[in-house]
């Protein structure tokens, strides 16, 4: 499984942001990310933003490539940072929170393949499709074991990527829900759904 807890960089080993701070941070932003409830993502970024601003900083999610900045609130102006106000870029901290260049993804899939086998073997060749569809999806759009899925990433699986891209049966089609149901059971993962 992959470990998310970030690695303490330069940029942040002397940060003027005390460690637990960027910490706590990441893990808000992470939950705003992650709240199917609007009201739940609002307050998590209520939560980060007041925590951050207690230092006299401001954070932004930059959507383009999943990373937290945390920047003085000295930069903005209603909400806008003013370039002309960046006095040293090295008091900015970014903190990238998705899938990462030195992540293994052979070690993501070897572990979803594994779970497909399980399927295949407990079950039927038949639910091992859909759990390796399942598998494609994880590994690929989130670099995540499978089995690690939250209830988000299990909705837009089911109602957006396995209609397009699984090229299921009728039969199999009818037995998705179950077939990943299987996998959570297999690795004594709960079900988020």
């Amino acid at each position: 499984m992959t470990d998310h807890t970030p690695e303490m960089t330069d940029d942040t080993a002397d940060s003027p942001l005390p460690e637990d701070v960027v910490s706590e941070a990441e893990r808000l932003t992470a939950l705003a990310a992650d709240a199917v409830d609007n009201a739940a993502k609002a307050a998590y970024r209520r939560e980060r933003d007041r925590l951050v601003a207690d230092h006299d900083y401001s954070a932004r999610l930059r959507e383009e490539d999943s990373t937290l900045v945390l920047y003085p609130a000295g930069w903005t102006e209603d909400g806008t940072v003013q370039f002309d106000r960046i006095d040293d870029t090295d008091r900015a901290i970014e903190v990238p929170l998705g899938p990462q260049e030195g992540d293994n993804w052979a070690a993501v899939e070897a572990h979803n393949q594994s779970i497909v086998e399980a399927v295949a073997e407990d079950a039927s060749a038949l639910h091992a499709k859909n759990v390796r569809a399942f598998a494609d999806f994880m590994g690929n759009h989130y670099l995540q074991p499978l089995d690690t899925a939250t209830a988000e990433q299990l909705t837009v699986f089911y109602e957006e990527y396995y209609p397009r891209n699984a090229w299921a049966s009728e039969r199999q089609q009818a037995v998705v829900e179950a077939s990943i149901r299987i996998a959570f059971r297999l690795t004594d993962a709960s079900y988020p759904l």
